[in-house]
């Protein structure tokens, strides 16, 4: 018997997974996509929405968290699915909810262009990505290096524009592509993918500073 996400995935076509099948699909990964409009918002707008409502920015994202984590118990609660989402996400923490954990955590945890932007744009590219290689059959060795190339040119882009450390670049990137592949029963990649790599930003920051 198939009980978690993984072997689903791997032993179906997630468009048949998939609420809405191949339109749900596409809904899904338009989605993840336009989550790279998340860290704009935050850098461009959030200290004016934050002075508007006379929060803090980091209460905001914590308020986010929590809206999310309470909708998301309401849904697991009354167990059903949106358009988008998998089958068995019915019964278990979905991929929308770990991706909201995830961004929020990194917002609150490195607040700064220099590693925003690089972690959230590699879950927001790299994660569907690596998805539509696998579901057009081609093995994990090759996705992990096509992944490899596409968010290591995503972090390099952010050296260039943001100022995120050579080092962090050339480390962490690799880091959140492998992160992308455990099989996990309950935990999805949206969450490994940033949260391992987030481990090591913050482990390797103190030392970034004094290079």
């Amino acid at each position: 018997m198939v009980n978690n996400i993984s072997e689903q995935v791997e032993l179906t076509n997630p468009v048949d997974l998939s609420v809405g099948g191949i339109s749900g699909h596409i809904f899904r990964r338009l989605f993840h996509l336009a989550m790279c409009l998340l860290p704009i918002m935050y850098f461009e707008v959030g200290d004016s929405v934050a002075d508007a409502v006379s929060l803090s920015l980091d209460q905001i994202v914590a308020g986010v968290i929590i809206v999310a984590a309470l909708g998301e118990g309401l849904r697991l609660k009354l167990g059903f699915t949106v358009f988008g989402q998998r089958e068995y996400e019915s019964h278990q923490v979905s991929a929308l909810a770990w991706g909201a954990l995830a961004i929020g955590l990194v917002l609150l945890i490195t607040p700064t262009k220099a590693y925003a932007y690089p972690l959230i744009l590699t879950l927001t590219f790299g994660d569907p990505f690596m998805g539509e290689l696998r579901r057009r059959g081609i093995e994990s060795g090759p996705v992990i290096v096509y992944a490899c190339i596409l968010v290591y040119a995503i972090w390099l882009a952010c050296w260039y524009a943001f100022d995120t450390p050579l080092i962090a670049c050339l480390v962490v990137a690799p880091i959140a592509v492998l992160s992308e592949t455990p099989r996990l029963r309950y935990i999805d990649d949206n969450a490994t993918m940033l949260l391992i790599p987030l481990a090591v930003v913050v482990t390797l920051e103190p030392f970034l500073n004094v290079m």
